[in-house]
């Protein structure tokens, strides 16, 4: 590593940490004012609100708003040498502008193990506190607005709810299906199922069960109550859409292959969350790239013109990103390609600036 590497991995990582630092205590500023009113309502003490919350609503955000500070990072400083004639002269002294864009990388790498560490590993335990504070204290009790639940619960056996109430915990017009093979043998239809606090089982109420032992020895059982024991628990009808942020890396793959046995419907939010901590890292890279092709050429706008353009570049990213992945969630089209088509598009212009920029 050369002298000027060790310099511009200083300018880069340093002028990212200290923008992120920056915007993520604006944002902090700006979201206190917001919720000061219902954290004085609520009584909450200086030691929840900064530890419980802040603390963790910190690294959420910062990788949030990570892709976004990198690019301005590489454009800010890039342009700064480029005003000052110091990429003129190292390109000049023999240095290929492909030797140039090493110390770039490189810092890209550090800060996409570094993002990929906080979206797999760190922020999910966090997100776990933070959006605990926020159900406990500004959302207020969630309502499963769902209808018509189906689930598979193991490999032979479905569940179907007409609607869930998670205050009471009773699934309305309550159906299970038991299969051997593609053959049913077992049908139950009742008029609710409610969780036993107590017993720790699943109740169910105006019950009859008919059983398919052949073309004419079917048989049927009924009753006012059943109880019995499922394979599901009435947390599984309570999360939020923001649940899956709490899952580190792990839990995230076994939870996705969970739901695709019980055939939870919108399982696309799930896999597009999975992708996205994949594809974001690589987003590093390219961004980077666009960045140091686009503001290695000194021109008469400055470093504001350059910043301007990085600013609309790094949005317009953003925005496709957030409208490919409502696609993918909201129709057929597959989450895999959805999370990475940005980065396949920005890749291609990233390599057009590339042969473009001075040499």
């Amino acid at each position: 590593m050369k002298l000027i590497d060790r310099y511009i991995i200083k300018k880069f990582l340093g002028t990212f940490f200290y923008s992120i630092v920056l915007i993520i205590s604006i944002v902090i500023v700006f979201d206190l004012s917001e919720k000061l009113d219902d954290f004085i309502e609520k009584k909450i003490s200086m030691n929840q609100i900064l530890f419980e919350y802040y603390l963790n609503f910190a690294p959420y955000y910062a990788n949030m708003f990570m892709f976004l500070f990198i690019f301005i990072s590489v454009i800010f400083f890039t342009s700064k040498l480029a005003a000052n004639s110091e990429i003129i002269a190292i390109l000049s002294s023999g240095v290929s502008f492909r030797r140039f864009l090493y110390p770039y990388f490189l810092s890209a790498l550090i800060l996409a193990i570094f993002s990929f560490l906080l979206s797999s590993f760190v922020i999910p335990p966090a997100n776990k506190v933070r959006i605990a504070f926020e159900d406990k204290y500004i959302n207020g009790t969630f309502y499963n607005e769902s209808r018509d639940i189906h689930r598979q619960i193991d490999s032979n056996t479905y569940i179907y709810m007409q609607n869930y109430v998670t205050v009471s915990d009773v699934g309305y017009k309550f159906s299970w299906e038991k299969f051997d093979g593609d053959v049913m043998t077992e049908k139950l239809m009742s008029d609710y199922i409610q969780w036993d606090t107590i017993g720790q089982t699943w109740r169910i109420f105006n019950y009859y069960i008919r059983y398919f032992n052949g073309p004419v020895t079917d048989s049927v059982v009924s009753g006012q109550k059943l109880d019995t024991m499922l394979k599901i628990r009435p947390s599984d009808f309570k999360q939020r859409v923001t649940a899956i942020e709490t899952l580190n890396a792990f839990q995230l793959e076994k939870y996705i292959r969970e739901q695709k046995l019980r055939g939870t419907e919108n399982i696309e939010a799930f896999l597009v969350e999975k992708y996205r901590r994949f594809s974001f890292p690589f987003a590093t890279f390219i961004l980077t790239l666009i960045g140091v092709t686009l503001s290695s050429k000194k021109v008469r706008g400055g470093i504001g013109f350059n910043i301007g353009i990085g600013i609309g570049i790094s949005f317009s990213y953003i925005l496709f990103m957030q409208i490919s992945t409502q696609f993918a969630i909201g129709s057929s089209f597959p989450p895999l390609l959805a999370v990475w088509m940005p980065n396949f598009l920005f890749l291609i212009i990233g390599i057009v600036l590339y042969y473009k920029a001075p040499k």
